[in-house]
């Protein structure tokens, strides 16, 4: 009887012990998703709406960040999704046809629906569209850049490829198997992943060929789209500016200071310490010394 009361004692403490741990877990993560500092969102939006009224243009900021969600503190990567370009629709659709739009980028790409739809409507604005792009835009990012206008990238700012991803292996990698490799030595799996992969690079290169085809020859534009989205680079390779010009994209560096100011507001997840420490003031040379000068004499004792 003692034994059965002990145990039944322990049992409802180890319940009541359990309860507790998932309430101070759903606590926490309350606290990681609501309880981030908002204390930058005026300044972010004081900064926005400075921009806008200098540029006389609808500015529309994409940044992702990992700060944007997190779990615990651990950040979470963010990339272009639907809720993304169902705000960006939103935003364009609320901007009268004949005023410009400025389009703020810091992206690593994502889902390649979302970013189509957002080109699209890029692609279809009779007022100017400029995007900005202080540090990168890549995959997905690239896809809406190639939509604008004009493009202002940082000295140092990149684009990439937009050649399609299926799962974690690029398309073109996924065809090269079917070139390398005898048919009975392909399994069904890689068959129907190689027939998905086609498709894709088919149907991205297309669209990147319309998208371009606003400002460029029908030529140029398939030329282009096809360097862009068949493989012939890692998804991660940098197209600089110089590269970009190249290509024939409307490349400029005249990156308003408010952008970078804005991008200072939205910073990186928290960590313990920081991985790059400067002090944020302009520095000086050291006065060079004269020829024939000497040190200063000790003073007299």
């Amino acid at each position: 009887m003692a034994v059965e009361r002990a145990y039944s004692i322990w049992f409802t403490l180890a319940n009541i012990a359990r309860f507790l741990f998932w309430v101070l877990l759903l606590v926490l993560a309350v606290i990681a998703f609501t309880g981030r500092s908002n204390t930058k969102e005026p300044l972010r939006n004081q900064l926005l709406e400075q921009l806008q009224v200098e540029r006389k243009a609808r500015v529309i900021a994409l940044i992702h960040r990992q700060e944007s969600a997190s779990i615990l503190g651990v950040p979470v990567a963010s990339y272009i999704n639907i809720e993304d370009s169902e705000a960006v629709l939103r935003a364009i659709r609320l901007t009268p046809a004949d005023q410009p739009i400025d389009l703020i980028l810091h992206t690593p790409g994502g889902l390649v629906l979302a970013a189509e739809q957002i080109a699209k409507a890029v692609a279809d604005r009779k007022a100017k569209v400029t995007v900005f792009i202080p540090h990168y835009a890549m995959s997905g990012g690239t896809l809406i850049a190639l939509a604008a206008d004009e493009i202002v990238m940082d000295a140092n700012a990149v684009l990439g490829p937009v050649d399609p991803q299926i799962g974690d292996a690029p398309a073109a990698s996924i065809l090269k198997v079917l070139a390398l490799k005898k048919p009975e030595d392909i399994d069904d799996q890689t068959i129907i992943l190689a027939d998905i992969a086609a498709k894709a690079r088919a149907q991205v290169a297309s669209f990147v060929a319309q998208v371009l085809s606003k400002h460029f020859p029908a030529d140029q534009s398939t030329k282009l789209a096809i360097a862009l989205s068949e493989g012939r680079w890692t998804h991660d390779f940098p197209i600089t500016v110089q590269l970009a010009r190249e290509m024939g994209l409307p490349v400029t560096t005249n990156m308003p200071l408010l952008v970078y100011q804005l991008m200072d507001l939205y910073p990186q997840a928290n960590t313990q310490r920081p991985s790059v420490v400067y002090v944020p003031t302009p520095t000086r040379p050291a006065p060079e010394k004269t020829q024939g000068s000497s040190p200063a004499a000790p003073p007299a004792k």
